[in-house]
């Protein structure tokens, strides 16, 4: 008798989304800023292929030291979701970020 391990059952109970993936990244904030990547528009894009999650994300300018930082934070975060054996944060610099890439929220928190 042999049992399967849990994670063939959380992927078929539920499959993970783009929208999941972002709603995890949340978590993940700027210590400068005081508010989240994703709203902050610094989430530029969410991939999955299979059970791999692929997360290309920027910066406020390229001399921020947190880079690495929030690249543990993403595989941290991330990797603890449901059917997710493995998370490869990218981070770019083009297009360079701009405050206008913010949602409305971050931006009136901001004073922008």
């Amino acid at each position: 008798m042999s049992d399967n391990p849990a994670p063939t059952d959380a992927t078929s109970d539920e499959t993970l989304t783009e929208e999941d993936v972002y709603e995890v990244l949340e978590e993940v904030i700027d210590p400068e800023l005081g508010l989240d990547f994703v709203s902050l528009g610094l989430v530029y894009d969410v991939n999955i292929e299979g059970s791999e999650v692929y997360v290309t994300f920027t910066l406020t300018t390229p001399a921020c030291p947190i880079g690495p930082q929030v690249s543990e934070q993403m595989r941290e975060f991330v990797g603890d979701m449901p059917g997710v054996t493995g998370v490869h944060p990218k981070m770019v610099f083009d297009p360079a970020w701009s405050p206008e890439m913010m949602t409305e929220d971050a931006k009136f928190a901001l004073g922008f």
